[in-house]
């Protein structure tokens, strides 16, 4: 089931468990959020559509973060008069997922959990800068001792050591049998 909604003056195309960027919402992270601006609503039984809301459907989300968004550049300038100007803006943003949607006699639920992770802790985690928390690091112990006694048991193992061929003994001779030949 999907759900065609309006916030901040924009259209989104929802389903649940999506995450969507909207403008800037009242509330704290992890709040609940409910958009009651439907314009249209898509599912098993067929698309239904608002003139111009549908009465009694309604979109609920959850508030995972409100933060700056990209930063937009103004620059104005005057031909051959010296004047430029250059500025700058950064709108107030909120991240929302998007936990059901209700109308039309259809209803759809997401049975995920909704992380209230921040984008920019998801960056550094991602590029392995994240700070180390104690739940992080009791899951890593494990996992080494776990790993210690398979490397016990391989090198108690007896196998052959691996030769390497000599690959520039064989190379030699023939750049001699060249010189040779132009000579």
């Amino acid at each position: 089931m999907y759900a065609v909604i309006k916030t901040g003056g924009k259209q989104y195309r929802v389903q649940p468990g999506d995450v969507i960027v909207v403008e800037k919402l009242d509330g704290e992270a992890g709040a609940s959020v409910s958009l009651g601006d439907v314009l249209m609503l898509g599912g098993d039984k067929g698309i239904t559509l608002g003139a111009p809301l549908i009465a009694g459907a309604a979109v609920a989300a959850t508030l995972v973060e409100t933060r700056k968004g990209e930063k937009i550049k103004i620059f104005k300038k005057t031909r051959r008069q010296g004047y430029r100007r250059t500025n700058g803006h950064r709108q107030m943003e909120s991240v929302l997922r998007i936990t059901g949607i209700d109308g039309a006699g259809e209803n759809a639920k997401w049975d995920g959990e909704t992380s209230l992770m921040t984008k920019a802790e998801m960056n550094l985690r991602a590029r392995g800068l994240a700070p180390r928390t104690e739940e992080t690091e009791v899951e890593a112990k494990p996992a080494k001792k776990a790993a210690a006694p398979k490397a016990e048991a391989a090198a108690t193992e007896d196998k052959p050591a691996a030769k390497k061929a000599p690959a520039k003994k064989a190379a030699a001779p023939k750049a001699k049998a060249a010189e040779t030949d132009e000579a």
